[in-house]
């Protein structure tokens, strides 16, 4: 059976520091409590507006991660550079992640809320994904519930995708999940026919993780963020990534 690893994103503790300003809370301290809770690894999704993780962030988390946890950084491999964000590609020249989460995301969305079109963007992401893998990246693609095809992923030299699972979530706290699973559990079948592993993420928390990595099964990675941040205010970091963890062993993913 596949072992899920927890892989947390630490973006939202850099929007509490962004909105005041200064070193508070400290990113890296916040990584290196997860890590020592036992998270499998860090992820992070720098923008070019800078809306919070930074690339001094990123080059300072790679540091703490590196001969310890995975690290991932996600992005949009299409946004150009701007003013210190050197574009996704050249910051991870500079850090070399094991893993780079490639999303079609834009300055206009709030956060991630869609995957890629493969018909219109493969072309287009086949030369970065293999920039991205000469440098020993490990390339996952964000992709929709419910795609079917995913050959040309596998094509143009991905090795993961990423299951978009905010559907799945939004599914779940409205009580109707069959058809949110079937399309999860379909796109999962069809990475593997493809020959890719799968990814998960997008508001996971602790009330709808189990559920979906019963049902879904084989999934290699979460990725946690907003929902774990959120929770960690009331029941302390260390204990809620603890209890995450938990979580995974319990639906024999750990």
């Amino acid at each position: 059976m596949t072992r899920t690893c927890l892989s947390v994103n630490v973006n939202k503790v850099a929007v509490i520091r962004n909105s005041r300003g200064g070193l508070e809370p400290d990113v890296v301290r916040a990584a290196a409590t997860v890590i020592d809770a036992g998270a499998d690894g860090i992820t992070v999704h720098p923008r070019p507006d800078a809306r919070h993780i930074r690339p001094d962030d990123v080059r300072a988390l790679a540091r703490l991660c590196s001969g310890r946890v995975e690290f991932n950084v996600e992005g949009n491999p299409f946004a150009p550079p701007r003013g210190d964000y050197p574009g996704l590609v050249a910051l991870c020249e500079q850090v070399r992640p094991e893993q780079v989460t490639l999303v079609p995301d834009g300055d206009g969305q709030i956060t991630s809320d869609h995957g890629f079109d493969l018909d219109r963007d493969a072309d287009r992401l086949a030369p970065l994904v293999a920039a991205l893998r000469e440098l020993g990246c490990r390339v996952s693609l964000f992709i929709d519930a419910g795609t079917s095809d995913l050959s040309r992923a596998s094509a143009i030299g991905a090795q993961r995708i990423e299951i978009y699972t905010g559907p799945y979530a939004h599914a779940h706290a409205q009580g109707a999940v069959d058809a949110a699973l079937a399309d999860c559990r379909a796109t999962a079948r069809a990475a593997e026919a493809a020959g890719l592993g799968v990814n998960a993420g997008h508001d996971l928390n602790q009330e709808n993780l189990a559920a979906f990595l019963l049902e879904v099964g084989g999934v290699a990675e979460v990725s946690i963020g907003h929902a774990l941040v959120s929770e960690a205010l009331y029941d302390g970091l260390e204990h809620t990534v603890k209890r995450y963890l938990q979580i995974i062993a319990g639906a024999g993913g750990g």
